[in-house]
């Protein structure tokens, strides 16, 4: 082998390892200020698996600001959120399929659209224009929930489940804002 092609060969290693090892760096760096949460809820017969990245609010005004009212928000920080179900479901008496999903919300100031996508996207949102990634044609299901108000701060995005009455709700609070998705098991 000739000692341009080693050479070349070794620069091009030295490039994949230095951006390999960035890549990294930068993802523990963000993991501090958003660290990755996993939850999981039994409801019934069924198993619910919640992933995703929980920010802080830090003095920071949330909803209509950081999280601009009507645009597509990644639900948390860093990669998608996403949502795993062992059973099929109903949200909001729509069918939802046993398997994962990505979880996406348009927050507004009265009421939020809670979407299930069935396309996984690695980060959430593009770097180039920090738009949500999320692709419509993917949607399987769209609701809309009221605000739940809050009177104490939420510090941490939080995700959250409750049983109640033969149902299931989700909760999703930051800030002074919660909304709650209601889950039923499909009988």
């Amino acid at each position: 082998m000739s000692k341009l092609l080693k050479r070349t060969l070794l620069i091009i290693l030295g490039i994949v390892v230095i951006g390999f090892a960035g890549m990294l760096i930068l993802k523990s760096t963000t993991k501090k200020h958003s660290p990755e949460e996993v939850i999981s809820h039994i409801a019934g017969n069924a198993n619910f698996t919640v992933f995703y990245n929980r920010p802080f609010k830090k003095g920071r005004a949330i909803f209509g600001n950081l999280v601009p009212y009507g645009e597509v928000w990644r639900t948390g920080a860093n990669e998608a959120t996403s949502f795993t179900t062992d059973k099929d479901i109903l949200i909001d008496g729509t069918l939802l399929n046993a398997g994962t999903y990505t979880l996406w919300t348009i927050p507004n100031s009265d009421s939020w659209k809670i979407i299930f996508n069935s396309k996984e996207y690695g980060w959430g949102v593009d770097f180039k224009d920090g738009k949500a990634m999320r692709e419509a044609e993917f949607d399987v299901v769209t609701l809309e929930v009221p605000v739940q108000p809050l009177l104490n701060i939420i510090e941490q995005f939080s995700i959250y489940f409750e049983n109640a009455n033969g149902f299931t709700l989700m909760y999703l609070a930051w800030d002074r804002t919660a909304i709650a998705v209601p889950i039923k098991i499909k009988e």
